[in-house]
């Protein structure tokens, strides 16, 4: 059995009976369940349906997110998430090189990295060069300042881990921003890559090696399930970029977030309008179980 899910954005929470009731007679589906009336709702079918596709275009055109998965074993015992535009709002990269008078060329990179259109360790070494000579002092600034969490993100942390869940934030950015975020959102444990000073208190323009880009993000997903006593089917992984495709593919369930378009494109789940409580929903969680992070 698979279990068709259907999500609206929860500021418009405009998904209703009709919509629902349409897709059911289509498909043959089951009873439908309300996990949030208005965001989200579900209900079973025998297979994935061979017009997925069609259908998930024309209702991600009036707003509404459209999911296919296996019923069993939707609720997974770890969360692996990516930090920047994912977890928060931004690229934390960008914001230094703003403060650093290069922001136009480092976003520039960062959108092409990002959309797998440039390698990421060559494309990473390429804009933290850039950086060089920025007193480390404004990493600080811009945590105060231009840092935002992602709405939902505390609220799938604290759920998921209220629930016996693992959560691991995994990100190709830096520790230096991870470890705050982290905190502040509550997961269990941070990667991310290095960003090196020199004796003056400035960036050097380098990044230790070894890089964790796309291929460490998948090493990192089975090393943290296996240190847990599970596979890599137990956990749910989200991300919106290029480098996050690896552990999205290999994870149980691969969420894109309001990814870029080639990651869209090839991830197994695609989250368009909802905001990071849709891992929850896409679990089976309903509202009513939702725990405050």
């Amino acid at each position: 059995m698979y279990t068709i899910s259907i999500l609206a954005s929860p500021a418009r929470a405009d998904l209703d009976d009709d919509t629902i009731v349409a897709l059911q007679r289509r498909w043959d589906g089951g009873h439908a369940i309300w996990l949030d009336h208005g965001t989200a709702a579900e209900f079973a079918v025998e297979a994935p349906p061979a017009e997925f596709d069609e259908v998930w275009a024309q209702l991600d055109g009036r707003g509404f997110d459209l999911a296919v998965q296996p019923a069993a074993a939707r609720r997974k015992a770890v969360l692996l998430a990516d930090m920047d535009s994912t977890m928060i709002g931004q690229e934390c990269i960008d914001e230094l090189a703003d403060m650093a008078g290069v922001g136009a060329r480092v976003a520039a990179i960062t959108a092409r990295a990002m959309n797998g259109e440039l390698n990421f360790h060559e494309s990473l070494v390429e804009r933290v060069a850039l950086l060089e000579g920025l007193p480390d002092s404004v990493i600080a600034q811009v945590l105060d300042s231009r840092i935002s969490l992602a709405a939902g993100g505390p609220t799938l942390v604290a759920t998921m881990k209220a629930n016996g869940a693992w959560t691991a934030l995994v990100s190709g950015g830096f520790t230096d921003f991870t470890g705050p975020v982290a905190d502040r959102i509550g997961f269990d444990e941070q990667r991310a890559n290095v960003l090196l000073s020199d004796d003056s208190g400035r960036l050097s323009g380098r990044v230790a090696l070894p890089i964790l880009g796309r291929e460490a993000k998948a090493e990192a997903l089975q090393e943290i399930t296996a240190a847990r006593g599970v596979t890599v089917a137990d956990a749910i992984a989200v991300g919106d970029g290029a480098n996050d495709l690896g552990m999205l593919q290999l994870a149980g369930t691969g969420v894109a977030l309001h990814a870029k378009p080639v990651v869209a494109a090839q991830a197994p789940i695609r989250i368009n309008h909802g905001d990071l409580t849709a891992l929850l929903y896409l679990q089976g969680y309903g509202r009513d179980e939702f725990v405050a992070g």
